[in-house]
């Protein structure tokens, strides 16, 4: 099995039990310290007491100036990275960030407190410690992702998440990106993520994963998560300008079957000189600068509306891989409407 589906599978199984690694965490938060200072930070898809997040975000109290650390889990109340989920109701920590000689926190500087329900994101006492938080960090459940991140947005929260990287062209999550209110993390969409798993998953892991789905890191299994970070706070390559120097020719950027955009299979041969539409591959919005370029839609949203059939754009008579659609913001404007671009099938 290829590793774009390895997270698929596990999620139709509603097997959501993949746990970041510390590195990854570390990696990733440092390009966003300057956001956290005087903020309450809420993990609300962790463990207790051994979550990656809340070690990164312990450990680091005083270097980000945090106000508030809060974790919940999901049925827990277990020392334990893999909870079993069978505890009927669950528990928040909540650290001010009171520690001994060592640095780090122990057990009893961390305030434990019941719930009353089982720690479910979606429940109300949740929802009131969400309203309380400025930042929310963590790894949600990849089945949930739509939903989470609706939450999020209804709550006005900033954010800093990991999801699978297909979640781009959910359409609940891609009218986000295109209305630049979530965008790619620092790290860049290649690659993705290797993941700690429960024990009792190794086994069927091995059984039912082609080998190049995981791999044994100091003889503990990680498996490989086609995951990305997303965010809604700013980070510098954010605006980085993207440097463009080929020209348009309509040999090299022919136009679409179905479709009144040319097709750009690399985002580094962006065009410097075409002011229209264009279909550029989903790995653009590493490199999207929204000062530079504006995001018009995405293929099948767009042939859905005009056609009202499910389609991608086609060139040359061969369906294309999923595209985005975008236009040079600083070349002067076409119009944008996706109904001026249609073109009738060839």
């Amino acid at each position: 099995m290829s590793q774009n589906r390895n997270l698929h599978k596990a999620k139709s199984n509603k097997k959501d039990e993949f746990y970041t690694q510390l590195s990854d965490i570390e990696n990733e938060l440092r390009h966003y310290r300057d956001h956290f200072q005087g903020k309450v930070v809420y993990c609300n898809c962790d463990d207790p007491y051994v979550s990656n997040f809340f070690t990164y975000f312990s450990r680091n109290f005083d270097l980000l100036g945090l106000k508030r650390l809060v974790t919940t889990c999901y049925k827990n109340q277990q020392m334990d990275m893999f909870s079993q989920h069978d505890a009927e109701r669950a528990i928040y920590l909540e650290y001010d960030g009171t520690r001994n000689a060592t640095g780090v926190p122990s057990v009893n500087e961390i305030g434990v407190h019941p719930l009353s329900g089982d720690g479910d994101f979606r429940s109300a006492e949740c929802i009131e410690l969400l309203k309380y938080a400025d930042i929310v960090v963590t790894n949600p459940p990849f089945s949930l992702f739509r939903e989470y991140v609706a939450q999020l947005v209804e709550y006005d929260k900033q954010f800093i998440i990991i999801g699978d990287k297909n979640a781009i062209t959910y359409k609940e999550i891609f009218p986000l990106i295109k209305a630049g209110k979530l965008w790619v993390g620092y790290k860049t969409m290649s690659g993705g993520l290797y993941m700690d798993v429960p024990d009792h998953y190794v086994e069927e892991i091995k059984a039912n994963y082609g080998k190049g789905s995981y791999k044994i890191f100091d003889g503990t299994l990680k498996m490989f998560a086609r995951a990305m970070w997303y965010t809604n706070l700013w980070h510098k390559r954010r605006h980085e300008e993207l440097i463009l120097y080929k020209r348009y020719s309509p040999e090299e950027y022919p136009h679409y079957d179905n479709y009144d955009a040319i097709e750009v299979s690399k985002t580094k041969e962006i065009p410097m000189d075409w002011d229209g539409a264009m279909g550029v591959p989903i790995s653009f919005l590493d490199k999207h600068n929204p000062e530079q370029f504006e995001i018009l839609g995405m293929d099948r949203p767009i042939m859905t509306k005009l056609t009202g059939k499910v389609s991608r754009f086609w060139l040359g008579g061969t369906e294309k891989f999923a595209r985005i659609v975008i236009r040079n913001k600083r070349l002067q404007a076409r119009p944008t409407t996706p109904c001026e671009w249609l073109r009738p099938p060839r």
